[in-house]
């Protein structure tokens, strides 16, 4: 098997899903992938286009502006029609199934050269836009226990979470992104893109849109549950509808050498995983686990963890149970920089993003570190993780 190695990765900033306040309201999804891959190329201009293998995109929702992204948004912006892609649907994992799916293709030796990327604009295709479920679904679940907030519900209950310890995590996710954000970290991968503010007037966004300087603990305190009466989950504990997309440049080590490009981690592993579809946010603790089973590590063998958070009931679940870190925020592992509470959401990408993020946290924060983490939940229970390893 060939090593397969990262070469780079870049993100647009993650702006927010709304019709009227969003600062890429007047952009499609395409264009944000159309960014990335601009942005990729021109900092690694040993790589032309035409020397990819092929390209994975992932898309929670791949219909309307989205249908197969990863074809049309390629050919959209001139790229060319020798290279092959693939639009990948997985709910929130999407992005990290490409990315899994792009490195084993470079492993097998089927490839040289990939790009992983992922892609959503949860306005312009809202979750569940066109979706039609098998009516013999809820024979087998209840259809009230599907939706999203109250699969996060579910998961505080069944798990013990208590309401404080979400919106510490919250307080703690934004504190983390703030503070990240003002010191430069995200530059490394971050493109700036032109978008509009609240009036309209263009300007160069080169940050998350949803990053809250300060949060108010006793504001957060009086929020009620939008999910359900009486319930613990508010807003300020849910990850916002967001856009955004991100690609990857991945290749074999022998590739790399040869086009004497500069690496420093390489995919050691990935999982997918499965769950109760009511619990959805315990994803993580299967496809972990399976990657802990098979490799013998354990969550202190991390030094850094990226993981989604998605919600701040399940995030939390998932970090006491696979013990990635203390049992509550402030935490010395996991989403060192802020978690996507404060960062953002955009389904298909994220799972890509925090790949991204990880591997510039472990360069800039543990660079003595051997390995990293990332996983995420997703819709219907599906799940992922990856592992990646420092070179030698």
């Amino acid at each position: 098997m060939k090593e397969c190695v990262f070469i780079d990765g870049v993100r647009t900033p993650n702006g927010r899903a709304h019709a009227e306040k969003g600062w890429f309201r007047n952009l499609r999804p395409d264009d944000l992938l159309g960014e990335v891959y601009k942005a990729l190329f021109a900092r690694n201009p040993k790589v032309a286009p035409e020397d990819v293998d092929a390209l994975f995109v992932g898309c929670a929702n791949p219909s309307g502006m989205q249908n197969d992204i990863g074809r049309l948004a390629w050919l959209a912006h001139g790229y060319p029609e020798s290279v092959a892609s693939n639009t990948i649907t997985n709910q929130c994992p999407s992005g990290m199934a490409a990315t899994i799916h792009a490195a084993r293709a470079i492993m097998t030796g089927e490839a040289d050269i990939m790009i992983a990327a992922g892609a959503e604009d949860m306005q312009k295709v809202p979750m569940a836009a066109n979706m039609d479920f098998p009516p013999q679904l809820f024979n087998r679940y209840n259809p009230m226990e599907i939706p999203m907030g109250s699969t996060a519900e579910k998961v505080a209950e069944t798990y013990k979470v208590a309401r404080e310890d979400m919106d510490n995590m919250a307080i703690w996710s934004h504190k983390k992104a703030s503070e990240a954000r003002n010191a430069g970290k995200f530059k490394g991968e971050i493109v700036p893109v032109m978008g509009v503010d609240d009036e309209g007037k263009e300007f160069l966004v080169d940050r998350d849109q949803w990053v809250r300087d300060k949060m108010d603990p006793e504001k957060m305190a009086s929020m009620q549950s939008p999910f359900k009466p009486g319930g613990v989950v508010t807003a300020a504990t849910s990850s916002p509808l967001t856009q955004g997309a991100c690609a990857l440049l991945m290749m074999s080590r022998e590739k790399a050498d040869e086009l004497g490009l500069s690496y420093s981690y390489r995919y050691k592993m990935g999982s997918f995983g499965a769950c109760d579809p009511t619990l959805m946010g315990i994803g993580p603790i299967v496809a972990v686990n399976k990657i802990f089973e098979k490799t013998g590590l354990k969550g202190e063998d991390m030094a850094a963890v990226e993981l989604n958070e998605a919600f701040a009931s399940q995030a939390l679940a998932c970090i006491r149970e696979l013990k990635l870190d203390k049992d509550n925020a402030p935490f010395d592992r996991v989403n060192l920089w802020g978690g996507a509470l404060a960062l953002g959401h955009p389904l298909g990408e994220s799972g890509a993003r925090i790949i991204i993020t990880l591997l510039n946290v472990l360069k800039n924060e543990k660079p003595e570190g051997k390995y990293g983490l990332a996983s995420l939940c997703g819709g219907f229970g599906n799940t992922a993780a990856i592992l990646v390893e420092k070179v030698d």
